[in-house]
């Protein structure tokens, strides 16, 4: 089956409510602290699609069968003072998902590749992307994708 890449569009918000829905799932037994509830999944996207629109961001989908499949969410950033001002600006994808029975067909990477095509269209001169530390899969992928670790974050649970 072929696929095809494109800007989403307000009809395609079903879609990714079901598909923020989903991740969030995903990820629960990996973080331990997703919200799996559907108005969890509502304010995850809302929250994303502001952070898209807020830096001047676009968001993608993945279309198979005229049904969406994936999506990745593309926002411009700013890293913070101490980083070289020529170094500043970056493009980072937010979130990048596809559904399982449509995974394993370069979905993933047409996404990533397309977000590239266009940060470097926006004059950016890297891309980077989050992932959560025991998600294997996606980091395996990502790997595929080009992308190598930039800085990790450490977490420590607090007694009270």
């Amino acid at each position: 089956m072929s696929f095809r890449i494109r800007a989403a569009t307000d009809e395609d918000r079903p879609a990714l409510l079901e598909q923020a829905w989903q991740l969030n799932i995903y990820e629960e037994p990996i973080s331990h602290d997703r919200r799996i509830d559907k108005t969890g999944a509502e304010d995850t996207l809302q929250a994303t699609l502001n952070r898209v629109a807020k830096s001047g961001g676009t968001v993608l989908v993945a279309e198979m069968d005229g049904r969406v499949v994936g999506h990745l969410f593309l926002s411009f950033e700013t890293h913070p003072i101490y980083v070289r001002p020529e170094l500043r600006p970056y493009a980072y994808i937010a979130e990048l998902f596809i559904r399982e029975e449509a995974r394993d067909r370069g979905i993933g990477r047409a996404l990533v590749a397309e977000a590239e095509r266009i940060a470097a269209e926006r004059g950016m001169d890297k891309i980077m992307i989050g992932v959560l530390a025991g998600n294997t899969m996606a980091e395996e992928a990502y790997a595929r994708y080009g992308f190598r670790p930039y800085s990790h974050e450490l977490v420590k649970p607090i007694k009270r």
